[in-house]
C-alpha cells in the first residue's frame, strides 16, 4: 500500500469518525456509562486519525531533515499519543478530577514514550 492510499484511507476514517461522533452525541443521551465509553472510543479514533494526518503533514513538509524522516507508522503513533492525552484529560474532567498537574504529568508521560520509541529506532 502506498503512502497516498494510506493517507486517503486515514482521512476517510477521520471523516467517518468525526461524523459518527457528531451523530452519536446528537442521538444518544449521555447518562449511561456505556455511552461515555463509546463516546471516548469514537473520540480516540477520530483524534488518532486526525492527529496522525497533521503529524505526517508537519513532519513531511517542515521537518524534512536527514536525521528525522517521518513515516506513516510514526505519524500514527504520534497521533495515538496525542489522542490519548486528550482523552485522558477529558475523562479526568468528566470525573471532576482534572487539574493542571495531572495534565502535565500525562503530557510528560506521552513525551517520554515518544522519546523512548524514537531512541529505540
Amino acid at each position: 500500500m502506498s503512502n497516498r492510499s494510506a493517507l486517503l484511507i486515514l482521512s476517510g476514517i477521520a471523516l467517518l469518525a468525526w461524523g459518527g461522533l457528531r451523530l452519536f452525541v446528537h442521538l444518544v443521551p449521555p447518562h449511561p456509562l456505556m455511552a461515555f465509553i463509546v463516546l471516548y472510543l469514537i473520540l480516540s479514533i477520530a483524534g488518532t486519525s486526525t492527529f496522525a494526518l497533521v503529524a505526517y503533514a508537519i513532519g513531511a513538509r517542515l521537518l524534512s531533515l536527514r536525521l528525522y524522516k517521518i513515516t506513516l507508522r510514526h505519524a500514527i503513533r504520534q497521533g495515538a499519543l496525542l489522542s490519548l492525552v486528550l482523552v485522558f484529560n477529558l475523562i479526568l474532567l468528566a470525573l471532576h478530577s482534572w487539574n493542571i498537574f495531572t495534565s502535565i504529568v500525562i503530557l510528560v508521560a506521552a513525551v517520554v514514550v515518544e522519546v523512548l520509541s524514537l531512541a529505540r529506532k
